[in-house]
Parts: structure tokens; sequence; C-alpha cells
């Protein structure tokens, strides 16, 4: 539990639907503004492969995270 907390710090603490709904907009806001820097150098070709791999440790942190809020809220972790 203390790994989760530290992991993802902000998706603990939802107390209504709507404090949920906002944390999980969040993550996916965060997720659509680093997906759009990220894809301004996915172009490059060497930087482009690297660049992929970052896309998506991004992305399974934002799932994980809004996965985690999601079972915080639910009271299951």
């Amino acid at each position: 539990m203390k790994t989760l907390r530290d992991l993802f710090p902000y998706s603990f603490g939802a107390d209504s639907v709507v404090s949920l709904i906002i944390k999980c907009v969040v993550y996916m806001v965060v997720g659509a503004i680093m997906g759009a820097i990220i894809g301004i150098f996915a172009g490059v070709p060497i930087v482009g492969s690297v660049v992929g791999i970052i896309c998506g440790i991004i992305d399974l942190y934002i799932l994980g995270g809004i996965i985690v809020a999601i079972l915080a809220y639910l009271k299951v972790v």
C-alpha cells in the first residue's frame, strides 16, 4: 500500500464521484499534453524509438494512476 501511495500520490483522496472524475480527467489531460510533446520529437529518426518507449511508459503510468484512483475510491486498496 505504501508503494502505491509513493508511486501514485495523486490517485488517493477522492471522497466523491466528482473528485474521482476530476482526478481521472487530470490524468487524461496530462497524458494528452505529454503525448503532444512526445509527438513533436517522434519524427526524428534516432530519437523516435526512444521516444516511443518513453511514451509507452507514460501511458502505462497514466493508466495505472486511473485504475488506482478508482480502486482507492471504491476502498479496494
